[in-house]
């Protein structure tokens, strides 16, 4: 049995090196909307390890929050802690992850990744099977977190024939 009451995915949550950075990304490249800041939080207590599952002396100096498309939002992190990882898991490694943006023209969106400077991984590729129309390509924030451009403006082969694929 599904969670009771789940009807979509709220935010996504993401600790940066560099608020000022992310700023841009988020804004300029992403085109999100900024919306508010809130911070620092620290606790003497154990509140942060209890809640957040973080050392008990990490400080998160300031949170922002950013909305893409009128829906999507990012909460974005900048914390100081010790013992602190400061590279970003790779797909593979386990809580690897990435961030899938949807884009009408894969192509254009790729040039302009190129244009800004940003590291795109490969040239896009052509999904098969039930994904089939779909094209993608994996690129990178300045500071390495792994972002996806996903495009199938005619949509997939699953959403025309879905009882092909079980």
């Amino acid at each position: 049995m599904p969670l009771p009451g789940v009807t979509g995915v709220d935010h996504v949550g993401v600790t940066v090196p560099d608020l000022e950075q992310a700023h841009e990304f988020f804004t300029d490249v992403l085109g999100c909307e900024y919306m508010y800041k809130l911070g620092p939080y620290q606790d003497e207590g154990r509140w942060m390890s209890e809640h957040l599952g973080v050392d008990d002396r990490a400080v998160m100096r300031e949170l922002r929050f950013y909305r893409l498309g009128g829906r999507a939002i990012f909460e974005v992190f900048r914390y100081e802690a010790s013992a602190q990882q400061t590279v970003p898991p790779r797909n593979s490694d386990v809580g690897g992850h990435h961030i899938a943006l949807y884009v009408e023209d894969l192509d254009a969106a790729v040039a302009d990744l190129r244009r800004r400077g940003l590291t795109v991984l490969g040239e896009p590729t052509t999904s098969k099977g039930p994904s089939e129309g779909q094209r993608w390509v994996y690129f990178l924030s300045p500071w390495g977190m792994q972002c996806e451009l996903v495009s199938y403006p005619n949509g997939k082969a699953f959403d025309h024939h879905p009882e092909a694929f079980d």
